[in-house]
């Protein structure tokens, strides 16, 4: 199939930069995708108080409030994870629902698109996009938690002083890492055939499983075109990840060589870069936003531009009426 992949590129960037209310969706949709935010370094705590090792009292304090009510502030974290969680996954759906649509309708001739438009129009396809989430994660969760598990057991009995377990762990070991290794390729596909299906139900409003019949059907169909624009993505989002962290290497680095120099007496360089961090923030979240937009509108384009029927690219011939 010959397949233009300078056209995709450059009318998924004419797209967003049109409609720069797709980086909103993209806001939304990198908080279930991890691509926004970084971790601030806080520097390797100095405890520069003579070498005493005691805590402030007003720490003790609290390490003792949090210790006589461990079961409280367990399940107290226990829901706020959970609830954090139910809202990344929400906003994150409902962002790339938001970008899929948001990339049919302009490629369809939309002058303008609005976000409250798209919001709701998503909602329907909410579920399905959950449920197709939950398929995939579920299985490989499950599979990386029984690695994890049985390395752990061995690992622990190991340092037990049992010498089977030590034998079973140096065999688990290398297990471990193949399996890890195999995972790569296998996850590879499985993301593709989901961003096919994605697409599928929002643009086909098909059902889950057929979804995946769907997108499993063009990613064996256009293995070529697809692999291409997933290796070109990732260049393209390695480039701009590491464009977005050279402000955060610019603000920390200076900062933790002068607080080293300083032998961890002087705070007010990590404060400074803490602040800094802290304005960078906003930045972060909309370059990453708009990074994302982008590649969503790319993933939308390819999949429009592969299942196209060739009377859909056609020329349209208007007769005059005699």
């Amino acid at each position: 199939m010959n397949f233009d992949f300078g056209d995709v590129l450059g009318r998924a960037w004419q797209i967003i930069w049109k409609h720069k209310v797709l980086w909103i969706f993209g806001i939304l949709a990198g908080c279930s995708r991890g691509s926004s935010g970084f971790r601030g370094s806080s520097g390797g705590g100095g405890g520069g108080n003579g070498g005493t090792g005691q805590l402030p009292p007003e720490v003790m304090r609290i390490l003792q409030i949090i210790q006589q009510n461990l079961v409280i502030f367990i399940i107290v974290g226990c829901i706020v994870v959970l609830l954090i969680w139910a809202i990344t996954i929400f906003l994150g759906t409902i962002g790339r629902i938001g970008l899929i649509r948001g990339t049919f309708q302009a490629e369809g001739g939309a002058e303008r698109l609005i976000f409250g438009e798209l919001f709701s129009e998503g909602m329907p396809y909410f579920w399905r996009m959950f449920g197709l989430t939950l398929i995939v994660a579920i299985p490989v969760l499950i599979a990386l938690a029984a690695l994890i598990a049985a390395l752990a057991a061995f690992a622990i009995s190991a340092s037990h002083g049992n010498d089977s377990a030590r034998i079973g762990l140096f065999g688990i070991v290398p297990l471990f890492i193949g399996c890890i290794c195999l995972l790569i390729p296998v996850l590879f596909v499985v993301g593709m055939v989901i961003r096919q299906a994605e697409n599928a139900i929002v643009l086909e409003d098909l059902r889950v499983l057929p979804a995946i019949s769907r997108g499993w059907e063009v990613f064996r169909a256009n293995l070529g075109p697809i692999i291409l624009m997933a290796i070109l993505l990732a260049v393209i989002g390695i480039i701009a990840g590491l464009i977005i962290a050279i402000p955060v290497l610019a603000i920390v680095i200076p900062a933790a060589i002068t607080f080293a120099l300083g032998r961890a007496q002087d705070w007010t360089p990590m404060i400074f870069a803490g602040i800094c961090l802290c304005l960078y923030i906003p930045v972060v979240w909309l370059l990453n936003g708009i990074l994302t937009a982008y590649i969503e509108s790319v993933w939308t384009l390819t999949y429009m531009r592969l299942t196209a029927k060739p009377q859909d690219n056609a020329p349209v011939v208007v007769e005059a009426n005699a």
